[in-house]
């Protein structure tokens, strides 16, 4: 057995591009922050993302760039040189962040080898294919292609390997994280009580996130309507529909086809500025905020989703045409409706798009699914 690498004294992590796979990140992150006490940690982030992670103490210095067209590379590679780090663990899968900490002198360089950036690593990893483990080996769809790991362990089997390098334990890995600031905290809450629906006594809260980055994805608006209607009649809550800023006019639709009897107990956030920045603090901030003071969160396979679930806010998740598995997460208080529950466990939803269609998933299955979190939850 080879020696122990020398311990890193300066380390950078380079951070995935998505809300979601950045929390799931952070299981990895506290991981070598524990095994690292001693050690200067820098995080290379996507502007945009700085919010998430206020509050957690994973970084000494957060670079906020980008390293997006021909000459981006060499740009973020200048930013992080002056840092002189001696390591890096590269969590992205692109050419484009490997090349970067070439160029940034970083000596050692451990990430997966994909997308044709093997040689540019000093230590790599290979994600298996679908043909080399259970159960999807016994399938003959795609047998080539890379099997759904889920993203938290995908990330974590990193600073395992790194650590191992090391000479060091990297422990069992640890629940998703994040952490509200009390001034985001207090900003989040002096938007909420200037709206009649959460004026006191402070009502229950629903969040509903109907949006997502793949349209395929989006549970239709009508059923998200629907569910509205029910939350607040049946349930006696009041309801935040949210979205990015693009989704504004999706999450003002949802807003209209609630019955105009129970609408006022509906709020859209977008159309109160939630989607933009609060001065001096990022929309992510504003975002974990308002989730944390949430009951339930119902949503589509996107981030919000995972923040709910690093800040213990029970979930019910909608999956369509995405495999549930890329993205399977160590939370208990969530509860997947799949759109085909009865796809063969060798076989992988986003090969399935029409079986497993977002419009399979019926209104009656996720008040079920709520109403069984409601249950769980006490």
């Amino acid at each position: 057995m080879p020696p122990p690498l020398p311990r890193p004294s300066r380390l950078l992590i380079v951070l995935p591009s998505w809300i979601g796979d950045t929390v799931m990140a952070t299981p990895t992150l506290r991981a070598l922050r524990r095994a690292l006490p001693g050690a200067f940690i820098g995080g290379l982030m996507r502007p945009g993302l700085e919010g998430l992670l206020g509050g957690t103490d994973f970084f000494d210095e957060v670079h906020l760039d980008r390293a997006s067209g021909m000459m981006g590379p060499k740009r973020v590679a200048a930013k992080v040189r002056v840092r002189r780090y001696d390591a890096a663990i590269l969590l992205t899968n692109s050419f484009s962040t490997a090349l970067t900490t070439r160029l940034a002198g970083i000596p050692r360089r451990l990430g997966y080898d994909r997308d044709a950036r093997g040689l540019l690593l000093t230590e790599r990893l290979v994600a298996p294919r679908r043909r080399e483990i259970a159960p999807y080996n016994r399938s003959k769809t795609a047998p080539n292609d890379w099997a759904p790991i889920p993203a938290c362990e995908y990330y974590f089997a990193l600073a395992r390997r790194f650590l191992e390098l090391l000479g060091l334990d990297a422990g069992a890995m640890d629940a998703m994280e994040l952490r509200v600031t009390e001034a985001e905290r207090a900003a989040a809450e002096g938007v909420l009580s200037r709206l009649p629906a959460l004026r006191s006594p402070p009502p229950a809260l629903a969040f509903l996130n109907p949006g997502g980055n793949d349209p395929k994805k989006r549970w239709p608006a009508e059923r998200f309507a629907e569910l509205a209607d029910w939350l607040i009649e049946r349930r006696g809550m009041t309801v935040l529909i949210s979205g990015s800023p693009a989704e504004s006019d999706l999450t003002a639709r949802i807003a209209s086809m609630i019955p105009a009897t129970r609408r006022e107990r509906a709020v859209d956030l977008a159309s109160v500025g939630a989607g933009s920045p609060i001065p001096g603090l990022p929309p992510l901030s504003f975002l974990k905020a308002v989730i944390a003071r949430c009951s339930i969160m119902v949503t589509n396979d996107t981030g919000p989703r995972h923040i709910a679930a690093a800040l213990g806010v029970p979930v019910v998740t909608l999956f369509g045409p995405t495999d549930h598995r890329w993205t399977s997460i160590p939370f208990d208080r969530e509860t997947i409706v799949l759109a085909d529950p009865t796809l063969p466990d060798e076989e992988v939803a986003n090969d399935h798009p029409e079986r497993c269609a977002i419009e399979r998933v019926e209104v009656a299955s996720v008040i079920a699914a709520i109403e069984s979190r409601f249950s769980a939850s006490g």
